[in-house]
């Protein structure tokens, strides 16, 4: 299952920094990640300074 990323999001873009497919993009108020894009590789939850980024 893809990961989400949850309202805690300060929009930073870290989590987009370090994806390795680019499955993440800035959205309304938050980053989002493209479910069929996004390899549950976990880097953009390392990344995150908030742990937005959640399984």
């Amino acid at each position: 299952m893809a990961y989400t990323i949850s309202d805690e999001c300060v929009s930073c873009g870290a989590c987009a920094e370090v994806c390795p497919v680019g499955a993440i993009s800035e959205g309304e108020g938050k980053y989002v990640i493209d479910a069929d894009a996004c390899l549950d590789c976990g880097a953009c939850a390392g990344a995150c300074p908030v742990g937005a980024p959640q399984e």
